[in-house]
Formats: structure tokens, C-alpha cells, sequence
């Protein structure tokens, strides 16, 4: 069977070790810190997946789900996170959510453009 992972993933995540140590000290109630930690976990998570793959997000609400080409991310402090990316069909999308309801599903799908090299998942500036 083939796998979309380009090597597999490791079988226990420390997250103490692994996403707590750099936000020592940090203000975890506000939504930068809260962002950084999001965006840390979902490039750590597109790195095992091999070239031909990114990262995608589903979002489940009200009975009815939306899968989503994530591209960045961005907050507005103090507690709202920003999802930007592109739907199958190319259409853009913007997820605005509090930082108390965020709940979804990352999941390997084709890449909506393989001939450009794969990006990391970031932030946007102010200006963006």
C-alpha cells in the first residue's frame, strides 16, 4: 500500500519536550503564542509527508465539514487566530476563530501545484 508519508511518524509525541520548552515564560492565554504553537505543529507534521503531498486542514461544524489547502496563519491578539488558504476548487478562504474553540483535523492531501516547491506554513506580516 502506498503511503503518503515520506518517512513514518514517530509513535509518542513529547510535547513537553518537543512544542512546550520554547514558550517558557510565554503567555499562553494570548493568541500569538497560540499561533506559534499551531504553526510549529503543522509544519512538524508536513515534514513526514513526501513531496507530492501538503498539509490540509478539516474543519467539522454543525454537521457539516470543509477540508481547506492551508497557506499561513495569523492572530489578533488577544485571542483570535486566522486560517488562510484555498479550497479544491481554488476559492479563498479565511477561518477566523477563537482561541478557546479551535478543533481540526490536519490531513495529507495532493498538492494543488506540485511543480512549485512545497513552502512552510507562517505567519503573515500586519501589512499582508
Amino acid at each position: 500500500m502506498m503511503n503518503h508519508l515520506s518517512r513514518p511518524l514517530p509513535q509518542v509525541v513529547n510535547q513537553e519536550s518537543d512544542l512546550s520548552l520554547p514558550y517558557e515564560g510565554m503567555d499562553a492565554e494570548r493568541a500569538s503564542q497560540f499561533c506559534q504553537r499551531l504553526i510549529t505543529m503543522i509544519n512538524e507534521f508536513d515534514r513526514n509527508l513526501d513531496e507530492e503531498h501538503q498539509v490540509a486542514m478539516r474543519l467539522v461544524s454543525f454537521g457539516q465539514s470543509i477540508t481547506f489547502h492551508v497557506t499561513h496563519l495569523g492572530y489578533c491578539d488577544p485571542s483570535l487566530i486566522r486560517f488562510y488558504g484555498t479550497l479544491e476548487n481554488g476559492s479563498l478562504v479565511e477561518l477566523i476563530q477563537h482561541v478557546s474553540q479551535i478543533s481540526f483535523l490536519l490531513m495529507a492531501v495532493k498538492r494543488v501545484n506540485p511543480i512549485e516547491p512545497k513552502k512552510p506554513i507562517g505567519f503573515l506580516s500586519k501589512s499582508e
